[in-house]
């Protein structure tokens, strides 16, 4: 019955660094876009939108 003898100091450290490093890859994925895909991004966007409200229909006014 021998079981591995563990150092709780460098497993801790060892645990810290895998969850930084999760946390750095989520941060990758979130805000590493360069400047020209946010801005094309924003473009198909505003254009998705302006098309959109051209196709909108607005109800006649009925005066009471």
């Amino acid at each position: 019955m021998s079981a591995e003898i563990v150092n709780l100091r460098q497993f801790r450290k060892k645990q810290t660094r895998a969850e930084k490093e999760k946390q750095a890859e989520q941060n990758r994925i979130t805000f590493g876009r360069t400047k020209a895909e946010k801005h094309l991004t924003k473009t198909l966007n505003d254009k998705a939108a302006k098309t959109h409200e051209a196709g909108h229909i607005e109800a006649p006014k009925t005066d009471d």
